[in-house]
């Protein structure tokens, strides 16, 4: 499994440990995933997403998933959320 958020392609980063005596280890920064339910309204069924905190976080405030889809912009959804959000679209 990737390490990336399926709705705002968040990935790992890199960086640096650094030491008292400034001494600099290579590190990754990991973005904080969670595995979620979602429920859309509009499909009428539940659909399994890999998601980040911050991004669960903007989908509660959007309303739900149906609705931040809508405003979402393609090139950061992974494909499952492409998917998933043609088949939204075809039905409004």
């Amino acid at each position: 499994m990737s390490k990336r958020c399926e709705l705002t392609g968040i990935s790992p980063l890199k960086g640096h440990n650094v030491s008292h005596a400034k001494n600099k280890t290579k590190r990754r920064f990991l973005p904080n995933l969670k595995k979620v339910t979602f429920r859309s309204d509009v499909l009428k069924r539940d659909i399994k997403l890999n998601v980040a905190n911050a991004a669960l976080r903007t989908v509660d405030y959007k309303g739900g998933l149906d609705k931040y889809l809508r405003t979402a912009k393609n090139n950061k959804l992974s494909k499952k959320v492409k998917k998933i959000k043609a088949s939204i679209s075809a039905k409004i």
